[in-house]
């Protein structure tokens, strides 16, 4: 207890008692002992409630498992199956038709449609480039990606015939959503503006919104589109534009309209030293005024949070757009704890009711408008609830909001939530879950593969599921992503909050991002998360060629799934897979925990790149983790493979990744010594113990290790 202090009977780690103190209460002329006495009141009426319903999720599991086990044939009858997790409460009955009521919300949320990035609070250089990723160049990430197949062997430095491709396709974009009346963007000569109308005339004029410059020569051009704004950039001195027809040296897109800030499952924060670093950089993405700097060739730089946009109107007043995506915040769940304070019973805090005291307090720096940005003009702080089971879950995310806007002297409903739908009891109840946080909800998001791992873990004993990557083809998987929409429009979400769909996980291949995520914003979603800037600025092209609202217009008149179909459970009809079928799923599987796992406990890494056993970079984080080690697990507990098939995957795997690790000078082998590598210990205890993880989590042992890694340095 050296290193912590007593503050209203709670043990704070001294460090983060002086930050919210001296640095976060004071520059808000608050008292810090109302702050604790108020946080230590919400300790004491919270976490007896937060314990209970994690003892209810190990109630609940307990007795799926008993009724596997006794009814080994119990899933041919889905009725049965239905009738047996409603008695047990596992199902509540659908509450009446409703529509939320929550108000107050900023536009990016309820009112537009467009790309989502999640980005680990911990990197506060990622970070600012997420914020700032609301504007991207087209050009960029045209020639930068795979979207124009680049040739054979490319030369270094710019090749302008790719450069010509790039602009070809860009003004073949222009001409789909913003039309001139006859003709195309790629033969225009030059832009100029007479009263309020482009010349060339567009098909749509309403479409011209704003420009700089004069209107004779105009330096930048902004429109209109579905809502989202497109400019381009005008200047016959640049390296592009002096040899551009029109002069045209860019065309910027408006890209991640918001960006969710992650405490989560993109990080490793394991005490109260990380817990610090996170909640330093919220408060630096609150107050304005986060930096880094870095060295890029050869030269220092220093990042911080772009300015607003300024343009005139076509009707001649000022024009000011936002420069940033809006930030949400993505606290932890209802599991973990943290040793970052200690209760009066001797017990640590739960972490999720640290989260969701600390955020909004910094916000508040955005709030009361203390801040060189502004992130929400509408008054709201907006935090992103993960992993939560079922109505009741949800139900105590809202009494606790309500308990933190009273002691922090916030209006009612001040304080948003977006409901991660990806436990199985949430997507089974959604209806439910979305009424008991029906007047703060701000958007419902599907994550497949945290989904995928708690349907193995839930249905664990039913019988050995089908391989991972045919789980994507299942009956339950369609229910799950259509009724999520479904479910979101019929409770009213559509104007008010968003609907989303998951990550694109492979950065790199950004052609076929192209091909395949505007089955999202066709779905009726209206926002898909995507892996970085780049792929931002991409995925916006696709709410140009698809009109979300209008699209969520036609499915309010569809049938919601039945929820038959969400509970087929996706066992295999034959577990007699040939030897080498086996063999390649479990060299998939133990190759890509141990190339997260050494990443997380060696090095802290929450998420990054990590090549697959294809040497294709996808990005991982614990929700890759809990699916892969949750089906080996299956697949041990159901005799398709040993525990000596296992071993042996994750030796001959932990060679795999140590080659493709071998250019990274802070990374340790694992093979060179299996016994006493922490990283290689945590990812088979991840497989070998995985039936007795709560929920299949993959954090407790994940936290375990990493703080033995930092022991041992």
């Amino acid at each position: 207890m050296a290193d912590q202090i007593d503050r209203a009977g709670l043990k704070v780690d001294k460090k983060l008692a002086a930050f919210l103190e001296d640095v976060v209460l004071k520059g808000l002329g608050r008292d810090a002992q109302p702050f604790w006495q108020g946080a230590a009141k919400v300790f004491a009426d919270f976490t007896p409630r937060n314990r209970l319903l994690l003892d209810k999720r190990e109630e609940l599991q307990s007795q799926i498992d008993s009724w596997h086990r006794e009814n080994p044939s119990g899933l041919e009858d889905g009725s049965s199956y239905q009738a047996f997790l409603r008695d047990i409460g596992y199902l509540v009955e659908e509450p009446e038709a409703f529509e939320v009521g929550t108000e107050n919300v900023d536009p990016e949320l309820s009112a537009l449609a467009g790309p989502q990035l999640v980005v680990p609070v911990l990197n506060a250089r990622y970070a600012l480039n997420a914020a700032n990723a609301r504007w991207g160049s087209l050009y960029d990430a045209l020639y930068g990606t795979d979207v124009i197949p680049h040739p054979e062997q490319a030369a270094p430095g710019y090749d302008p015939a790719r450069g010509t491709k790039v602009i070809a396709y860009a003004k073949k974009f222009l001409d789909e959503v913003i039309p001139l009346a006859e003709g195309s963007h790629a033969s225009v000569p030059s832009y100029s503006i007479s009263g309020d109308i482009l010349e060339p005339a567009l098909k749509d004029p309403s479409a011209l919104v704003g420009y700089t410059g004069t209107k004779e020569h105009p330096e930048r051009l902004l429109f209109v589109h579905h809502g989202l704004h497109i400019e381009i950039v005008i200047n016959r001195d640049h390296t592009i534009g002096k040899d551009d027809i029109a002069g045209v040296a860019d065309i910027l897109l408006e890209s991640a309209l918001s960006t969710i800030i992650d405490m989560e499952d993109s990080v490793a924060a394991v005490d109260a030293e990380d817990k610090l670093l996170a909640y330093s950089n919220w408060l630096g993405l609150m107050r304005g005024d986060l930096e880094t700097s870095f060295e890029k060739a050869g030269a220092k730089l220093t990042r911080g949070l772009n300015a607003d946009r300024i343009y005139k109107s076509v009707k001649g007043r000022e024009l000011t757009l936002k420069g940033r995506s809006l930030l949400l915040v993505r606290n932890v769940g209802h599991f973990m704890t943290t040793p970052a304070i200690i209760l009066p019973d001797g017990s640590q805090a739960p972490e999720g009711i640290l989260d969701a005291i600390v955020t909004p307090l910094i916000a508040l720096y955005d709030l009361e408008e203390k801040s060189r940005t502004r992130n929400a003009t509408e008054r709201s702080v907006y935090i992103v609830k993960p992993k939560m089971h079922g109505p009741q879950e949800c139900r105590f995310t809202d009494d606790l909001f309500n308990a933190i806007e009273n002691m922090l002297g916030l209006n009612r409903y001040t304080i948003k939530v977006g409901v991660m739908d990806e436990e199985r009891r949430t997507s089974a109840n959604l209806a439910a879950c979305i009424n008991a946080v029906r007047n703060r909800i701000v958007f419902v998001n599907t994550g497949f593969l945290d989904r995928t791992g708690d349907e193995i873990h839930t249905s664990m004993e039913a019988g050995a599921v089908i391989r991972k990557n045919n789980m994507k083809s299942t009956d339950w998987i369609a229910a799950y992503e259509n009724r999520n929409v479904a479910i979101g429009l019929a409770c009213g979400l559509s104007g008010r909050a968003q609907i989303g769909k998951g990550m694109w996980a492979a950065p790199d291949r950004m052609a076929d991002m192209m091909e395949q995520k505007i089955g999202h914003p066709k779905s009726g979603a209206n926002t898909a998360w995507v892996p970085s800037p780049t792929a931002a600025t991409l995925h916006a092209m696709h709410y140009h060629h698809v009109d979300v609202f209008a699209v969520q217009e036609e499915k309010k008149a569809e049938k919601i799934t039945d929820l038959s179909s969400l509970l087929s459970v996706p066992l295999a009809k034959d577990t007699n897979w040939p030897v080498d079928e086996i063999a390649e799923e479990l060299d998939n599987n133990t190759q890509g925990i141990l190339g997260y796992v050494v990443r997380w406990i060696d090095q802290g890494l929450g998420c990054s790149k990590v090549p697959d056993i294809h040497d294709i970079g996808l990005m991982e984080d614990r929700a890759t983790l809990r699916i892969s080690s949750q089906h080996i697990a299956n697949w041990l507990r159901h005799g398709v493979v040993t525990e000596r098939h296992v071993n042996e995957a994750f030796e001959r795997m932990a060679r795999k990744v140590d080659e493709q690790n071998a250019g990274d000078p802070a990374y340790n082998p694992m093979s060179a010594d299996f016994e006493n590598s922490l990283a290689y210990q945590a990812a088979k205890s991840l497989v070998f113990q995985g039936t007795q993880q709560p929920s299949g989590y993959t954090e407790p042992l994940l936290h375990e290790f990493r703080l033995k890694a930092k022991e041992r340095r």
